[in-house]
């Protein structure tokens, strides 16, 4: 089956060609450039001239039909046949750079093809159409493409919410969905975008990461590193907390690792995002509503839907509202061993969002019993945060203890202590023991788990 025939005017991606911005950047000693391939104007005028008259030649009806490599190997033989045609005057590496962004047009999205193809690239944030940012090795920095109008960029927007079953336009401005490789985006449109619409995908992790690269990458201390595995394996209920960016997800799913392959495992996310490797796990997903405003699914929803799945783990992807109230009556109805993530500031912070968001409920709880319920259920508090270096870093591990009068007690086991910033702008400092031998030692011993006291004893 052949995409040439039938002259049909759809995904005018490109409107008019305007000169792709000038990037200003600091050289950077520490992280390798950015290996964008650009055009020059001579380049970005010929790419113009043949797309638009691919868009005349080509049958887009038939390319949902093909494979995505077929497709792509009859967009590119057209694409010689046309520069042929008009004897196109670029050498052979030119002309490929030009078909594959032709490609990238009409398969893919566009622009931002090659940041997605960018393995060092973890976040990718469009500020209108000649405006794109990436987060590389936790820094930002411009990136020297662009689309060519607001146009062109709704037509890819259109394209990523439509691949998800989801709808966005000014009486739904504001949409979340997933691309195909499960990298989260996130798109607001005007009028709520003042300057146009907005992209921020948050990049899915291909490779997997284990407790030893975040070894390596100075994220966590190797010290604690036993203890960590310990507390999954013997079952207590684990909270990490953390703003946005500080690597929240990626220490839930590395820790999710540690649960043992003969468990069942309810997993619940509003946009999936862990990767477990047990072989008996349920994953389960947030609905939002339809057009209509019917049909959304809910944490809360699927929380309790998870109870009578039969699951010996329940791991949340976040907390954020009414379903923490569920979840807190899990972990203390038998389902130990739960986890889930936070955005709070410290340890304690999490603590006070929790009780708000159990107020979102609507259900008045007397304050000392709510807190009991909270101290009772959640055993330890796991802190992370984003250093002005760009390293995520666990910060501290902080046991809950109990009550003391309306008070919720906590010790804390470790924790970060800072000395400054070097002449590069690397944040100084050491990962130390507090000297708290915490009371879940005695429980990870009897169920087989050996801790040496000498781990908790500061140097």
């Amino acid at each position: 089956m052949s995409i040439l025939g039938n002259r049909i005017n759809k995904l005018r991606l490109a409107e008019t060609e305007v000169p792709t911005p000038e990037v200003e950047s600091k050289p950077d000693r520490e992280r390798p450039p950015l290996l964008i391939e650009t055009l020059s104007p001579d380049e970005r005028e010929c790419k113009f001239q043949l797309h638009q008259e691919l868009l005349k030649r080509m049958d887009l009806s038939l390319i949902d039909s093909l494979e995505e490599a077929e497709a792509r190997r009859q967009i590119g033989e057209l694409c010689r046949q046309l520069m042929d045609e008009q004897a196109v005057p670029f050498s052979t590496s030119s002309r490929q750079k030009i078909m594959k962004l032709i490609e990238d047009e009409i398969m893919g999205l566009g622009p931002l093809e090659p940041l997605l193809e960018d393995t060092t690239i973890s976040d990718i944030l469009v500020n209108g159409y000649n405006s794109i940012f990436v987060e590389r090795f936790g820094k930002l920095e411009a990136c020297p493409v662009s689309f060519s109008s607001n146009s062109h960029l709704m037509n890819t927007i259109d394209r990523i919410v439509s691949g998800v079953g989801r709808h966005i336009d000014e009486s739904s401005p504001m949409v979340d969905a997933r691309l195909k490789d499960g990298s989260r985006v996130n798109v607001i449109i005007p009028p709520l975008a003042l300057d146009g619409p907005q992209i921020s995908i948050r990049r899915f992790m291909v490779e997997l990461l284990s407790m030893q690269n975040l070894v390596e990458l100075g994220s966590v201390e190797a010290v604690v590193a036993p203890l960590l595995e310990g507390v999954v394996k013997g079952r207590l209920n684990i909270l990490i907390s953390g703003g946005t960016g500080s690597g929240k997800t990626t220490l839930l799913n590395i820790l999710s690792g540690y649960i043992p392959h003969d468990e069942r495992i309810v997993t619940i996310e509003d946009s999936a995002e862990l990767q477990l490797q047990q072989p008996h796990v349920v994953r389960l997903e947030t609905r939002p509503p339809n057009i209509e405003g019917r049909g959304e699914v809910t944490q809360r929803d699927l929380v309790k839907n998870s109870l009578r799945m039969r699951p010996d783990r329940i791991v949340l992807g976040e907390v954020r509202g009414g379903e923490t109230l569920d979840m807190l009556q899990a972990m203390n109805t038998g389902h130990d061993g739960s986890l889930t993530t936070i955005h709070a500031n410290n340890a304690r912070d999490a603590l006070g969002r929790i009780e708000n968001m159990v107020a979102m409920t609507g259900i008045s709880f007397p304050t000392r019993a709510l807190r009991s319920q909270i101290a009772s259920a959640i055993d330890v508090v796991l802190q992370v945060t984003r250093l002005e270096d760009g390293r995520r870093k666990l910060v501290s591990i902080q046991e809950i203890n109990g009550m003391e009068g309306d008070i919720i007690t906590m010790s804390e086991l470790f924790t970060f202590e800072r000395r400054g910033i070097d002449e590069k702008g690397n944040v100084l400092g050491e990962f130390k023991a507090t000297g708290i031998v915490p009371g879940f030692h005695k429980r990870l011993a009897q169920r087989g788990i050996e801790l040496p006291t000498s781990l908790f004893e500061p140097e």
